[in-house]
């Protein structure tokens, strides 16, 4: 066997053996730390989702001068309806970044008007809106890829506010936490009301208050008086001093 031979032969050995081994490695890392895992909360938790549609959302910049449309946000805009109270919101987050740019409840007076310049677009005002963690009034303008898209948002607010205006215990007096909230104020209203009369028409608390008032004028009376004199006393010294002055200089003539 020439020299050549022997080396393709152990070449070919090592391969298979380094083939071999490939085949049967298979190492296994496991981690140095351990991460829980964490539950994200939404608060989204309670709601049933009426729709789930991409939208791009303009909010009205009143501020600004002039006054023009600002872009607030591009990802998935949701109309979420409360399973308790059977009120309905629309919350809206940002791509990649998901920080919320809506988040509004519908009433059943917004009116949602179709845009002049484009058919794929919305526009309607929220008296509050806690995108920014605090109530804003808004005027908002809502643009969709597609007019189909479009036409189902249009569909689905309107049923919301037909929804809530029949079914959300918020406007048909169903809400038993208000309700309870304001018998106790109104509980309290009559209580107060009625302690004041009492008051008012209490005999010996009437008598009690002259005999007070009746004691504060006496003793202010009294006070007058010892001022009166004093003040007539300081006269009188001031007239015999002024006397006095006026006869001893003649005296000296």
């Amino acid at each position: 066997m020439s020299e050549s031979e022997i080396l393709n032969a152990s070449d070919e050995k090592e391969r298979k053996q380094s083939e071999c081994s490939d085949s049967e490695f298979d190492p296994q890392f496991k981690p140095i730390i351990s991460l829980p895992e964490v539950e994200v909360i939404t608060n989204e938790e309670n709601e049933t989702v009426l729709l789930k549609i991409r939208a791009k959302l303009y909010r009205f910049d009143s501020a600004n001068d002039p006054p023009e449309w600002k872009e607030r946000g591009t990802g998935e805009m949701k109309i979420l309806r409360n399973n308790d109270n059977n009120s309905v919101r629309v919350v809206m987050r940002r791509d990649k970044t998901l920080k919320v740019c809506a988040n509004h409840f519908i009433t059943p007076w917004m009116e949602l008007k179709s845009s002049t310049s484009s058919e794929k677009a919305f526009i309607y005002t929220v008296l509050a809106d806690f995108a920014d963690e605090k109530p804003k009034s808004e005027c908002f303008a809502v643009k969709f890829p597609t007019i189909d898209n479009a036409k189902l948002f249009k569909t689905k607010f309107e049923e919301a506010k037909h929804i809530v205006l029949t079914e959300c215990d918020l406007y048909n007096g169903n809400d038993d936490k208000e309700n309870a909230l304001n018998s106790t104020f109104e509980n309290e209203l009559n209580a107060t009301i009625e302690k004041s009369e009492d008051e008012d028409y209490n005999p010996n608390e009437k008598s009690s208050k002259e005999e007070r008032d009746n004691e504060k004028s006496g003793k202010n009376e009294k006070e007058c008086e010892e001022v009166t004199q004093k003040i007539s006393e300081l006269n009188v010294s001031k007239e015999e001093k002024l006397s006095g002055s006026a006869i001893t200089p003649c005296s000296y003539i």
